[in-house]
């Protein structure tokens, strides 16, 4: 089930959550501004990994370390902005509309950046399937809400466990930055990618079951 659904409601109860969304009202902070600085972060991410898989072979990649630090802060401030909307009684279908429009700008700079950075070469396509699979997925659990259901967040992946995946998949990259063979049957294709390569891969196929199980859902309680 994905961790969208799972962490909301202990994010909103978390003691030291709601202290620095206080802070952040007091200092005149509004949920629309943390939501274009995620934006900002991802769009750094997604440059950083661009950087990093160009740049000479280094035994610890610092630009890499880097990446991987935007993607925990857009993930940080992707969550503390509905806190704060809440905390200050400003939550709104306009702020609402803007966080879902700049997560999904921030997944396509992060996911491009990964591609471009050459981590799934010489196999583009599989870094197609898999943006055309996020996006997807995001608007079949929106569109559900469009027509009078609730938003869906359910399924095998949501964006929660993507940042997580990519987060941890950077620190295993920085670890080990090799290329890793397919095995089983995948390894009839001749797959061979470091970890950030094999989360693309992932992600083609996650997110697009993901995209299919919350259309089914939504078709039948229409």
């Amino acid at each position: 089930m994905a961790l969208d659904s799972l962490l909301r409601d202990h994010v909103d109860n978390c003691v030291l959550v709601r202290k620095i969304a206080k802070l952040l009202a007091v200092v005149g902070i509004s949920p629309n501004l943390l939501s274009v600085a995620s934006l900002v972060f991802a769009v750094l991410a997604g440059l950083f990994f661009f950087f990093a898989g160009n740049a000479p072979h280094l035994p610890f990649n610092p630009i890499l370390l880097l990446a991987g630090v935007f993607v925990c802060l857009n993930a940080f401030l992707d969550g503390m902005d509905g806190v704060l909307a809440r905390e200050i009684g400003n939550a709104s279908k306009k702020g609402d509309f803007l966080d879902h429009v700049l997560d999904r700008y921030s997944d396509v700079f992060i996911i491009v950046g990964i591609i471009l950075g050459g981590y799934v070469h010489p196999r583009w396509e599989i870094g197609v399937i898999a943006i055309i699979g996020v996006l997807l997925s995001s608007y079949m659990g929106t569109q559900a809400q469009a027509v009078g259901l609730s938003r869906v967040y359910g399924g095998l992946i949501g964006r929660a466990d993507r940042l997580l995946i990519i987060i941890v998949a950077t620190l295993l990259n920085l670890i080990y930055p090799y290329p890793i063979p397919a095995s089983g049957l995948l390894s009839l294709l001749s797959f061979s990618f470091s970890f950030l390569g094999w989360t693309i891969v992932i992600f083609a196929v996650l997110c697009n079951v993901t995209a299919l199980q919350r259309f089914f859902y939504a078709w039948k309680r229409i």
